[in-house]
């Protein structure tokens, strides 16, 4: 009975630390060629949404969208959350990037800085709004999805 007892007790401790590595599971591997999703989340000082809006528009959508046109990005959106959350939660943009295949997205891309060149010839001007784009974030992370919806 005691070895039955202990077996058991043995059998829910391991259970109580193995079943969160197997709950999620490792994440699905994207097939070589296939499109790669990433979104970019933007988290602003309170009352510097919009200017960060508007030098995110300014200053580097036209650098995406410049990309986007040599085919490496395969589609871009935009979103911000209709509602609000807990401050740690919280985030004010998300930007949605579908490149082309996994090696596209993690590459770099060699004609950018030529790029950035031509769209902002003012470079001074731009690495200042640029700078301020980025001071006035509070956070800003960037999450790899798959797409497992079934067939």
């Amino acid at each position: 009975m005691r070895r039955i007892l202990f077996a058991a007790l043995a059998l829910i401790f391991v259970a109580s630390f193995a079943a969160p590595l197997f709950a999620q599971g490792a994440p699905p591997q994207i097939a070589a060629g296939q499109p790669y999703t990433i979104e970019y989340y933007y988290k602003c000082q309170w009352g510097h949404q919009q200017e960060f809006l508007d030098l995110f528009l300014k200053n580097h959508w036209p650098l995406l969208k410049k990309i986007e046109s040599t085919g490496r990005i395969t589609a871009l959106k935009i979103e911000s959350p209709a509602y609000h959350t807990t401050e740690d939660g919280r985030w004010d943009y998300r930007v949605t990037i579908t490149y082309k295949d996994s090696t596209v997205a993690t590459t770099s891309n060699p004609d950018e800085e030529a790029f950035m060149k031509q769209l902002w010839p003012d470079q001074e001007t731009y690495k200042r709004e640029e700078q301020r784009r980025f001071e006035i974030l509070l956070g800003h992370w960037d999450l790899p999805v798959t797409n497992i919806t079934p067939k």
